[in-house]
Order: structure tokens, then sequence, then C-alpha cells
């Protein structure tokens, strides 16, 4: 017999899955930052720094105002825990993930596709590239297209020095070890990762089915779309890395009311080990790229809200702003806010304040601490309600006040 979950207790799990609901530190540290990486298992990245970059949102969210130079330690250099790959999009993954993901790079090597046929008839310039990192170490494309004008002429150009090493970054020819000022360094594999991880990789079905059980970890009650969607995997083998792992009791089918697909409930499971918390207690802001509603679909069945980011919307048409952070109260998406720091003038703008149908009373005096955090967090001295939007106006009171 399959258990039913209501709604309300679906997005507690979820959310507890995610790492809210915890009591939190007064001043997060390394082990809190890891663990949070840990759990989430990804960290979508994204170039877009009006607020603050996507990578780092998710741990602010959960653990409040953390020194960011805590995860660039877990993200950045030789030595750090984690790595950027293809995994939910461009995102930084804990390096002992690296060989899972060892099918998705042999699908672009695979590929005759755009880039798969660019890598293949630029094996010249693939390997000269190759050369130059095993003769210099991690560099960046700007530092080998100079180096190549300097002493051997313009052979190429930018584009397709940045175009060759981005395919090799696909294929795993190269990694990213770290960021300068956001432009990816590049280095050989063997120069950047254990020499364990380099042959590690599985047969493409063990690799599928752990990628779905650290995922149904991650997400605590999910769909098999939801998980698929964790890692950008096909539902094929998703479906029988998720019948495994229900036949090995890890897996626990549930039904939720409301979750369908047409007329017919969609089949949802709950890990085996995931926290049912009877109450949620949460305030925050979230990510556009935040694993609790990066994919559309599970963000309309947790929370009935509907959310699409408006960045490549022409501002005429554009109803909530640039970069609208969707607003977590408690169980529930109950607003978004659309946020810009305003570096120059140290001063935290609320471009625009919204509020969902049957938000609660307190919604704003909920998340005005919140946005003095994110203030604070960003070295920023005032937060300014500039913007349009039905739950500005009780923003700029609770400001006021």
């Amino acid at each position: 017999m399959v258990d039913t979950v209501s709604p309300a207790l679906a997005r507690r799990i979820a959310l507890a899955a995610q790492g809210f609901g915890r009591p939190a530190a007064a001043e997060p540290g390394l082990r809190q930052v890891a663990g949070l990486v840990d759990r989430l298992g990804v960290l979508q990245i994204d170039s877009v720094n009006v607020f603050e970059r996507s990578h780092y949102l998710p741990a602010f969210s959960r653990l409040g105002a953390y020194d960011r130079d805590l995860l660039d330690r877990l993200t950045t250099g030789r030595r750090g825990r984690m790595v950027e790959s293809w995994a939910h999009m461009a995102a930084f993954i804990p390096r002992e993930l690296w060989p899972l993901f060892e099918f998705r790079r042999e699908e672009y090597r695979q590929k005759g596709s755009e880039w798969g046929g660019w890598l293949v008839e630029n094996r010249t310039l693939a390997d000269w590239l190759r050369g130059e990192l095993l003769a210099n170490g991690p560099m960046r494309a700007s530092e080998i297209e100079h180096d190549a004008n300097e002493r051997r002429g313009p052979w190429w150009g930018w584009s397709d020095v940045k175009r060759t090493l981005e395919w090799m970054f696909r294929v795993g020819e190269v990694v990213c070890v770290e960021r300068v000022r956001f432009e990816r360094v590049y280095a050989l594999p063997e120069q950047a990762l254990a020499p364990e991880l380099l042959d590690a990789a599985p047969p493409e079905p063990e690799a599928v089915r752990e990628l779905v059980r650290r995922a149904s970890i991650a997400l605590g009650i999910a769909t098999e779309a939801d998980l698929a969607d964790y890692w950008r995997m096909l539902r094929a083998p998703v479906r029988v890395a998720v019948r495994d792992l229900e036949e090995a009791g890890e897996l626990l089918p549930v039904e939720v009311p409301g979750w369908t697909t047409g007329t017919r409930a969609t089949p949802a499971w709950v890990h085996r080990d995931a926290r049912r918390p009877r109450r949620m207690d949460a305030a925050a802001v979230l990510s556009p790229f935040d694993p609790v509603v990066w994919f559309r679909p599970r963000t309309e069945r947790l929370f009935d809200f509907h959310y699409r980011i408006e960045i490549y919307t022409p501002e005429p048409e554009r109803k909530f702003g640039y970069y609208s952070l969707p607003v977590l109260i408690d169980d529930d998406v109950v607003g978004r806010v659309d946020l810009k720091s305003d570096r120059k003038a140290k001063v935290l703008r609320v471009q625009s304040a919204w509020i969902e149908h049957g938000a609660p009373d307190e919604t704003a005096a909920r998340l005005l601490p919140v946005l003095w955090q994110a203030a604070a967090w960003q070295g920023l001295d005032e937060v300014h309600v500039v913007g349009r939007g039905d739950l500005a106006p009780a923003l700029r009171a609770e400001l006021a006040a």
C-alpha cells in the first residue's frame, strides 16, 4: 500500500532535505558551509552579478551571512574540494562525483553536433592547447591566446581557442580548477584531480543509480522528473535506477494529493532517511538557480508558484523585474523581490516586491530582516525600497518603522 503525504508535509520534507529549518550558527564556519555543499551536491554557476553570483546564494539562504571566502576555499584551486562540471548545467560539484559523469562526457565525445564536430575538426589546436597546459600548468584562455600571439603570431582567433577549450572541458580533456574574475582557469585532469579519480568511472547504470540516490537525498521527496532534472539526466535510465532503489528499500513510494499528470496521480518517492518535520521555520530569498526552485514544474507542484526569470526579457515586457528572487517564508514561497547591490552607493535596492495570494500578513515584517542581513553580507549600509509591486508598500512601511 502506498502512503499518502499531504502537500504541506511534502513541502516541509523537500525544504528540510535542502537544509532549511535547522538551527542557525551565529557565525557559520567552514564545517557548516562544507556540510551544506555535501548535502546539496551541486551549486549552479551563473555570470549575473546584479545582486550576487548564484553559487554563493544557496548557502546564504540556509546559513545566513557567512564568509564567502569559505566557499571559495571549497570551490577554488587545486586543493579545493569541488570541481566544475556539466552536472545541472555548469556547476560546482564535489570532486568525488567527477567520475560519475564520465558517461556524460562520453556522450559529448560521441556527438556529431556543432561543438563535437568543432573539436574533431580542430584536433591540431586541441593538441597544441594540451601541450601548452602540460608545459605551463593551469591557464586562462586569455593567457593562452596572449601567449600564442606573442610567440607565434595570430594562429587562431580568441574565439577559436576559447571554443576549443570549452569543448575540451565538456569531454573531460581539461578541467576547471578555479576562476579569475569569473574567467575559467583550465588544467589537465592529471594536474588538478587526485589520481584515484582519473580512472574510477563506474559503468553508466551504476553511475546513474548513484546520482539518482544522491538526488533523492537532496530532494527528500520527488517524482521521476524531479530526480532526472537534478543532474539533467534522461528519464529512461533514471526510471531503471528508481526501480532498483525502490526494490532496495531506499526509495519509498508515496502519493501526494494534487500531484497529478492529467487526471492521474503522479508517482512520487520519499527517501527512507528523509526528515518529516511537523513545522518549518524559515525566512529567505532564493537564487533563481537554487535547487528549491530551479526545476519550474516542481516549483509549481510544491508551492503553486509560477516562476520565470526575466533576465532575457526586454525591459518593457518584464512583469516582476530583472533579477527577481523568490521569497521563502516557513514552508511556502510567498513572493519575489528584484534586488540590486548598488556597490558604489552602498545600498541594497529593492527594485520591485511582489506578494503571492494567500501569503501571511507578516510577510513584509519577516522579509525585512532578511534584506538587512543581505545588505550587510554584501557590505552595504542601507536598504532602499525603490520599486513597484504589491508588496513594496508594506516593505516601505516596515522600513520606515
